[in-house]
């Protein structure tokens, strides 16, 4: 009897700790996130208050492109670190991290040389928003890699570290781009100060990017890198073409009003985006320790991201047009309009991240690519018809309507593959 009880008393201590280091893990996560929030924030708001509708429509063009490289970043690097190197021994770990992190900032220098090519070329006003980006977009690559080498680690304390660096270069920073005026002078704010985050990565981890590492990487992850890279262009890709799409039908300062809208929405926005940073490390231990419990981690996860937003968004309804003002300046009367629509799309996103972070997790690359492929064509279809049909305030019910379709699939996707590993239990990462 006295050695049961030991024994569950032993179990009970074991539980308890596992569920501490997960309570820590996500903590640092929200924290890491939240500094994430506030940078993107003031940027956005410093710049919209600073240069108006059209030009910070030219900005927002800008960001929407970095997150396209961006996704293709994390889809070649990061993605498969995230699914092979989370919770691993030291030692496995810094080998992944030197090639990750020099696969990404090899990404960034293509890419950047690319953008610095076509601003040049192009040349009026979007032209040089565009070349400034591929100057900065090396750094911007190498300072995500490691937020989320860190988080594969279980190290969230280090990327939040990262984080408030960033936001602590980015004040002085944005004091001089607002002093010389401009978008270009903005985007170099914003870049420039990631890059000392970057660099400041390098002495927290104590490792150096491997350039010549990226082609080993590249090789031993395509079957996972591959799929994730079509997964994440086609999502930031969707969110590009909308842009474009909405500047050709209503006018780049659409473009700009419905920035500013998502702005409103800021800290759920860094949320979606960032969002393997910690659950998809999660719900890859969960499903080591216990499968059964990964369709209610993921469930909990969106559901929470979703009541979340439509908590913020309805807080939002209640702003006086005087405090918005503050906020956006001239945007804020146009953006104000699109708070119903966007707060329900954020909303949906968020509910679908959680089957996306569970079909990572599970490696159903296969799974994860359609359900995305999907849930772009919605998001592209819907807010470019929505455009057509009512404007930019059509545009954003076309993709609120979208995005909720789009997560269905997401979770109908997740509960198949679930299915499939109860009957498989062998990980999925090397055969689909």
């Amino acid at each position: 009897m006295t050695r049961t009880t030991t024994e569950e008393e032993k179990t009970k201590a074991s539980a308890g700790s596992a569920r501490r280091a997960l309570a820590g893990r996500l903590s640092w996560g929200l924290a890491d996130q939240a500094a994430s929030s506030v940078s993107n924030f003031a940027v956005g708001i410093y710049v919209a208050r600073s240069l108006g509708v059209t030009a910070f429509g030219v900005f927002s063009l800008a960001w929407v492109t970095y997150g396209v490289v961006l996704n293709v970043s994390r889809g070649l690097a990061t993605d498969p670190l995230m699914v092979r190197f989370s919770a691993v021994p030291e030692a496995s770990w810094r080998r992944a991290v030197a090639r990750c992190s020099g696969t990404a900032l090899g990404v960034g220098l293509a890419l950047g040389a690319a953008s610095l090519v076509l601003g040049l070329a192009v040349g009026g006003s979007i032209g040089p928003a565009f070349a400034c980006l591929g100057i900065v977009l090396p750094g911007l690559l190498l300072q995500d890699s490691w937020r989320f080498a860190f988080f594969a680690a279980g190290a969230g304390r280090k990327a939040f570290v990262n984080d408030i660096v960033w936001c602590v270069a980015l004040i002085p920073a944005l004091v001089v781009a607002a002093h010389v005026g401009g978008v270009p002078a903005f985007v170099l704010a914003w870049g420039g100060s990631a890059a000392v985050a970057a660099a400041y990565g390098c002495f927290q981890s104590g490792i150096r990017p491997r350039l010549t590492g990226a082609r080993v990487w590249l090789r031993e992850h395509r079957d996972l890198g591959t799929r994730y890279l079509l997964e994440n262009v086609s999502n930031s890709g969707g969110s590009q073409l909308r842009a474009y799409g909405l500047g050709v039908i209503v006018g780049v300062g659409a473009v700009g009003v419905v920035r500013g809208a998502e702005l409103l929405l800021g800290p759920f926005m860094a949320v979606l985006m960032g969002l393997s940073l910690v659950t998809v490390a999660e719900a890859a231990r969960v499903l080591r320790r216990a499968p059964h419990r990964l369709g209610r981690f993921c469930l909990l996860l969106g559901g929470g991201q979703a009541v979340a937003a439509l908590l913020w968004g309805g807080a939002l309804l209640l702003v006086p047009d005087r405090a918005g003002e503050l906020m956006l300046g001239d945007v804020w009367s146009s953006a104000a309009q699109l708070i119903v629509p966007v707060t329900l799309g954020v909303a949906g996103a968020g509910l679908g991240t959680g089957a996306a972070a569970g079909l990572r997790a599970l490696g159903a690359a296969r799974l994860s690519l359609r359900s995305q492929l999907f849930a772009s064509a919605c998001y592209v279809g819907g807010g470019l018809g929505g455009a057509a049909a009512g404007g930019t305030v059509g545009s954003a019910w076309g993709v609120a309507a979208a995005t909720v379709t789009g997560s269905a699939v997401w979770w109908l996707h997740l509960r198949y593959a679930l299915r499939e590993h109860q009957h498989n239990p062998t990980p999925e990462a090397r055969t689909t």
